[in-house]
């Protein structure tokens, strides 16, 4: 069956490459230390061992320290957080606030669409900003709201980072007064399209002063006309800056394909995250029901493990990525929930244990291995059922993925845990 389907794969790899031209760019880095940043940034960038600009730093950057409005298409893994958040620590430090300021009435203002997003992205303002003096808040629905406002109403705040709803909920209440906002993010836009929180954004925005006396910086992973036309409304002669997909930071990620059959699918990843000792995985699946069957199987046979998935309580979620953050769990099974917007350091595998149906989603799920420079490895499972996207994927990240049999260890039989335990 493995030889069937790597033939399979590579004959339909040869009819889309037989379609594909042209040569993939490569830019020079640039240094942090060239970009004319204070020298606060520098230094909690080189805390970070960030050294270079990523092509959407690089790009993004000059424009937006200039007060430029910027639409950006980037993907997942790119930089882009660190992008928009350098720019507005960069706008804080050259034009400091004198005087007494009121509680509530932040400077800037970054919309996310989900509570994970939001909380890694406090967490990079912190990372960054550690230096600057700059008070960060977060504010997310389904829980803490309690927390919140306690934070909200102890000292003013420079940077508020939120979802549509609770962020609404605070101004509603007048906890939140955007009147003076100088800088709006709107981060991943397209899935702000595809969750419905467009309206919701449209009133957020109708808060914050005229667009002519801010800078608004839009990001999506697709720059779709429905994207465009909400710039336009957004942002007066933005400029448009687009990242290629083949320019994804995925040269830091080994990958590779195992043409492996459906019913050897469980055999192989145990004996991978045994015999490699492997310290920290992040194993995606399909479907929730999928997540949970292979969640269930890993603990019969003593391998530990999380499971995340769109079923799980947002509390519960939230608990189990920090466990997996902070190290006391080592093995996370996931849905594309936990696709965009997870950034967990030294995660050393990304095992794709069933293969994306869309080649967005493989760069998404890859994207949380070899971050920031780092290194990692991303093992994705070709069955009969999966293997057919394998030339569109290619295709799209402008590379031809290492298909192969698994290794002889990795075959092994896998005993029954009834059996074993005898």
């Amino acid at each position: 069956m493995p030889r069937r389907l790597i033939a399979k794969i590579k004959s339909i790899r040869d009819k889309i490459h037989k379609k594909m031209s042209g040569e993939r760019g490569a830019g020079k880095g640039v240094k942090f230390h060239d970009m004319g940043l204070p020298d606060e940034i520098i230094r909690a960038v080189q805390d970070l061992k960030f050294q270079y600009c990523t092509p959407v730093q690089s790009q993004v950057l000059p424009h937006a320290k200039k007060g430029k409005n910027v639409a950006a298409r980037a993907q997942t893994g790119t930089g882009k957080t660190a992008a928009f958040l350098i720019s507005i620590l960069n706008r804080f430090m050259e034009n400091p606030v004198k005087g007494k300021r009121s509680i509530g009435v932040p400077r800037a203002l970054v919309i996310a669409p989900t509570r994970e997003l939001v909380i890694q992205i406090e967490k990079d303002s912190r990372d960054l900003g550690k230096y600057c003096g700059v008070r960060t808040i977060a504010v997310y629905g389904g829980m803490d709201f309690s927390g919140q406002l306690t934070r909200l109403e102890k000292s003013p705040v420079d940077l508020i980072v939120a979802t549509p709803g609770r962020l609404l909920d605070f101004i509603s209440r007048k906890i939140i007064d955007l009147h003076k906002v100088e800088v709006i993010v709107i981060d991943e836009a397209d899935r702000m399209l595809d969750m419905g929180f467009i309206p919701d954004v449209k009133r957020i925005i109708r808060c914050t002063p005229p667009k002519e006396k801010r800078q608004t910086m839009l990001f999506s992973a697709t720059l779709t006309p429905e994207v465009r036309t909400l710039a336009s409304q957004w942002m007066p002669d933005p400029v448009e800056i687009d990242i290629e997909p083949e320019q994804v930071a995925v040269n830091t990620v080994k990958q590779l394909v195992y043409a492996v059959a459906g019913r050897d699918k469980f055999k192989v990843l145990f004996n991978l995250l045994v015999k490699k000792n492997v310290q920290r995985a992040l194993i995606f699946c399909n479907r929730r029901d999928s997540a949970e069957r292979l969640s269930d199987q890993l603990t019969e046979h003593g391998i530990k493990c999380a499971l995340i998935s769109g079923a799980v309580h947002q509390t519960g979620r939230l608990r189990i990525l920090e466990s997996f953050r902070s190290g006391k769990s080592k093995i996370l099974v996931a849905t594309d929930v936990a696709a965009r917007g997870l950034h967990v350091d030294d995660i050393d595998y990304v095992i794709n244990y069933d293969f994306p149906y869309e080649p967005d989603l493989y760069v998404h799920r890859i994207g949380r291995t070899g971050r920031a420079g780092d290194t990692g490895i991303a093992i994705s499972f070709a069955c009969e059922h999966e293997s057919f996207v394998i030339p569109e994927i290619e295709a799209y990240i402008g590379e031809t993925l290492n298909c192969k049999q698994p290794e002889d260890e990795l075959m092994e039989s896998v005993k029954h845990p009834a059996r074993r335990a005898k």
